[in-house]
């Protein structure tokens, strides 16, 4: 139960110091999490390599950021589109 707090960075042990396993511990879970899939909904979309992420299940392959589906840039870019498309209908 020695490494119950650190998780997935218990395999650095000691070194590299703690503010920096942590940071390394959030980007490794969002990096192997899975997350939902926006074709068929399901919660199976895996990380492939850096980059690209594939869903078991629709065996649809996306690009995306390197630790998670969807980056801040990307989630922006969506909202600013969708705005723009609502304009443009009315």
């Amino acid at each position: 139960q020695r490494f119950a707090e650190v998780g997935v960075t218990g395999k650095y042990g000691t070194r590299y110091g703690a503010s920096l396993r942590k940071q390394v511990k959030k980007m490794e879970i969002s990096q192997h999490a899975r997350y939902t899939c926006t074709f068929c909904g399901k919660t199976s979309v895996k990380r492939h390599s850096v980059g690209i992420w594939e869903c078991r299940s629709c065996k649809k392959v996306m690009a995306g950021g390197a630790w998670n589906v969807s980056t801040p840039a990307a989630a922006a870019t969506r909202s600013t589109i969708r705005r723009l498309r609502e304009i443009a209908e009315v």
